[in-house]
C-alpha cells in the first residue's frame, strides 16, 4: 500500500512525458514548437553542468538559481512579516477588519502586471522591483488565510485558557496560532507558490541573472528548449520550497505536526 502512495504522485508527470514523446516521435507537433524530450534533457544538462562559455547558457544554472532564490525569499519573508500580524489582528478585531477590508480586497484585484511599471519607477531595474512584486503578490493569500483562521478560533478556547492563567498576549502563541495553524499554513503555501509565479514577472525588467530572466532571454533567442528548461526548473524549485516550508513549520510548531 505504501508503494502505491509513493508511485501515485508520479503518474501524471510520467503520463505527460509519454504523450510528449509520442507527439515528438510521430511528428504531430513540430519540433520548433515543442522540442523532443531528449533535446530538452541535453539542454538542461548543459545548463546545469556545462562549462561556462562553452555553449549558450552553459553553466548558468547555479547563478540563476541563487539570484531567483534571493528574490523569492526576500519578497516572501516581507509578505510573512506583514501578512501574519495584520491577519491575526484583522481576524480578532472587527474595527481593524473593517478598516483594512475594502483597501486590501480592492488592491488584490489589481493584476500584478499593472504594478510593474510603477515598481520600475520606484525601485529601478533589479532586485528591489522583483522583491516588491513577489511580496505584494504573496501578501494577500497569507493575510486572508491568517485572518480567516484567527477569526474562526472559538472563544471558548480563550475562556478555557483564562481559567488556566493564560493572559491575552500569551494566548496568541498558546491558543490562537495553534488553532489557526491549518489556515496559516495554507496561506503560507499559497503565498510561496505565488512568489515563484511572480518571480518571472519581476525578472522581466531586464536583470542579467535568474530563472525568469533565462526564460525571457531564451524567448528572444528563439530557444524553445531553454524556455521549457526554465519552466521545469521553476516548477521543481516551487515544489522543493513547498516541502521545505511544510517541514520547517512542522519542526517549529507542534500544531503543524498534526497536519498531513
Amino acid at each position: 500500500m505504501r508503494g502505491k502512495h509513493l508511485l501515485l504522485p508520479w503518474i501524471i508527470p510520467i503520463g505527460l512525458i509519454s504523450v510528449w514523446l509520442w507527439a515528438s516521435r510521430t511528428g504531430i507537433v513540430p519540433t520548433y514548437l515543442l522540442p523532443d524530450p531528449a533535446q530538452i534533457g541535453r539542454s538542461a544538462w548543459t545548463y546545469i553542468f556545462g562549462e561556462i562559455g562553452s555553449a549558450p547558457y552553459a553553466g548558468r544554472f547555479h547563478g540563476d538559481l541563487w539570484a531567483s532564490s534571493v528574490r523569492v525569499i526576500g519578497g516572501f519573508a516581507l509578505a510573512v512579516a506583514l501578512g501574519i500580524p495584520l491577519g491575526v489582528v484583522s481576524g480578532r478585531v472587527p474595527a481593524v477588519r473593517s478598516l483594512l477590508g475594502t483597501t486590501i480586497n480592492g488592491l488584490r484585484s489589481v493584476p500584478g502586471i499593472s504594478w510593474l511599471p510603477l515598481a520600475m519607477v520606484w525601485f529601478g531595474v533589479g532586485v528591489k522591483t522583483t522583491v516588491f512584486l513577489v511580496a505584494l503578490a504573496s501578501f494577500f493569500p497569507i493575510y486572508l488565510n491568517t485572518a480567516i483562521g484567527a477569526r474562526n478560533v472559538d472563544f471558548i478556547l480563550y475562556q478555557a485558557g483564562a481559567t488556566m492563567g493564560i493572559g491575552r498576549f500569551r494566548g496568541v502563541y498558546d491558543i490562537l496560532l495553534p488553532a489557526a495553524m491549518p489556515q496559516i499554513l495554507s496561506g503560507l503555501r499559497l503565498g510561496l507558490g505565488t512568489s515563484w509565479a511572480y518571480l518571472v514577472l519581476g525578472e522581466l525588467t531586464g536583470v542579467p541573472f535568474g530563472l525568469g530572466a533565462l526564460i525571457m532571454d531564451a524567448r528572444m533567442m528563439g530557444r524553445i528548449d531553454m524556455i521549457i528548461v526554465g519552466i521545469v526548473a521553476i516548477a521543481v524549485m516551487g515544489r522543493v520550497s513547498d516541502l521545505l516550508l511544510t517541514q520547517t513549520m512542522k519542526f517549529c510548531f507542534k500544531s503543524a505536526r498534526r497536519m498531513a
